[in-house]
């Protein structure tokens, strides 16, 4: 499992809460946690698990990923992947619950296809175990 950058989070935090012209105290509320919790977790006291940093997220309007890398909760993607994650995230017309489904699916798909790991280093025809589309043979 990978250890939590609890330090750096939390600069990073602190930095998108001063970017969005918030309070310690505001984006607490808004996040659903208590002042001294945050202000732990912007000191890097404290390591906030992933439905905290969604809610922080949502409060901060920057997508939930972002803090999670940020964590060291997931790795940084390549810039294909994270630009299909990106504008999912950023539709506003899908609720947060409706996003992270979406990016479940498409990580599904993208592991289904062995692109799980590079996707940088080949394509869905490079791996043959890989499930063909049944229509291509109609």
């Amino acid at each position: 499992m990978a250890s939590l950058n609890v330090g750096n989070l939390g600069e990073y935090l602190r930095e998108q809460r001063r970017n969005a012209q918030l309070s310690l105290r505001q984006l607490a509320d808004a996040a659903g946690v208590s002042n001294p919790y945050l202000s732990q977790i912007e000191r890097g006291l404290r390591k906030p698990s992933a439905d905290i940093l969604q809610q922080l997220a949502k409060a901060l309007r920057i997508s939930a990923e972002t803090l999670y890398v940020q964590a060291g909760i997931l790795d940084e993607r390549s810039p294909e992947a994270a630009g299909t994650r990106s504008v999912i995230l950023a539709d506003p017309s899908l609720s947060e619950r409706q996003k992270q489904v979406l990016l479940q699916i498409y990580e599904s798909f993208r592991k289904e296809n062995g692109l799980d790991a590079d996707p940088d280093t080949g394509s869905a025809a490079d791996h043959p175990h890989t499930p063909q589309d049944p229509q291509a043979s109609n």
